[in-house]
């Protein structure tokens, strides 16, 4: 297949640049992915689409606030976002301007508090830095960082707890997993009490997530790789949700891959942990999941691929299409698809 098979025009006003007030006040389009039908809703609606029986998949994983703002001695600023934790201090890191992080180049981040020193250049042009602290350094990270938010949001964030979800809570992201920003304590609480089982993978969202596709061809697009784990009691609401006749839903792309790269053939889950880079486009089998709560993605996306995967490409842009013409809000902070 190929990339402009997933194009379509998007409109730069559609991309939301903040939160709105209230979480589940947010649009949810109800999506047939047999029929490709279509139903406006509001994300406080979900409960009524879901039943008794089914499994609710959600990523617990929490962003790192992984954006450090600094300084070199001799002067003029720096800025660093943590992309993977090598041990020992050391981390894999984007850097702007690059031409002045070269290896050897000390640091300086919230008046010393936090030093660093450059140590190579990857081949992808990334730095290896090495900090220099004293105490916790997810504890000094909370103080110094900022949030890495995607490159499409151009806004300051006033309330970095807006870009975590709620249920958050194992740090290693470097984006947030957007589906389940959308969610309340009170909605999870609603949801739960109609019988549906809620449960939690963990995978740390990589910025790999908004490498755009430049292969035309996308089966030649190399996909990046996270980390993620599936806890023993998630793999057993699973397993037990598949052998009754239940639905697995999954919640953000997130969910959908780690489930994916770990189902067995009859999508049942064995508790695991480990890497995946898995692509999912049209023609893939799906092992688990059954649906999909996910927000509105960029026009040739691996996304908007994954979702094409499950609920038919021209189902997919037709929705989109509908999507832009009533004015949904678009990506990170905006709106909400369920597929089912």
């Amino acid at each position: 297949m190929k990339k402009s098979d997933f194009y379509f025009d998007l409109p730069e006003e559609l991309i939301a640049q903040t939160p709105i007030p209230e979480r589940d006040h947010s649009r949810l389009l109800h999506v047939d992915k047999v029929t490709g039908a279509l139903e406006h809703r509001h994300f406080y609606d979900l409960p009524d689409y879901l039943h008794a029986g089914d499994c609710l998949v959600l990523n617990d994983s929490r962003v790192l606030p992984a954006r450090l703002i600094g300084a070199r001695p001799t002067g003029g600023s720096v800025e660093l976002v943590l992309l993977r934790d090598l041990g020992e201090g050391r981390w894999e890191c984007l850097s702007r301007p690059g031409r002045k992080t070269r290896p050897g180049q000390e640091l300086i981040f919230g008046d010393g508090e936090l030093t660093a020193t450059v140590e190579a250049v990857t081949e992808g042009g990334n730095r290896v830095v090495r900090f220099h602290y004293e105490g916790i350094f997810l504890e000094v990270l909370e103080r110094l960082g900022k949030m890495p938010l995607p490159p499409y949001i151009k806004e300051e964030l006033n309330d970095s707890e807006r870009y975590q979800t709620v249920y958050s809570r194992e740090l290693g992201s470097a984006a947030a997993p957007t589906a389940g920003l959308h969610f309340t304590k009170e909605l999870l609480d609603e949801i739960a009490a109609k019988g549906v089982k809620i449960c939690y993978v963990t995978l740390h969202v990589g910025l790999g997530t908004f490498r755009p596709v430049k292969e035309e061809e996308i089966e030649d697009h190399p996909m990046h790789a996270e980390f993620c784990i599936v806890p023993e009691e998630t793999a057993r609401i699973v397993t037990e949700t598949k052998k009754a006749g239940g639905r697995v839903i999954a919640v953000g792309t997130t969910s959908c891959r780690t489930l994916e790269s770990f189902a067995n053939e009859d999508g049942t889950l064995n508790p695991q942990s480990g890497w995946t880079s898995i692509f999912i486009y049209p023609g893939y089998r799906f092992k688990c999941i059954d649906a999909l709560v996910t927000n509105f993605h960029l026009p040739e996306s691996t996304l908007i691929m994954l979702v094409s995967a499950l609920a038919g490409r021209e189902n997919v842009l037709n929705a989109y299409q509908v999507a832009v013409r009533e004015r949904y809000r678009f990506f990170s902070f905006g709106d909400a698809c369920f597929f089912e």
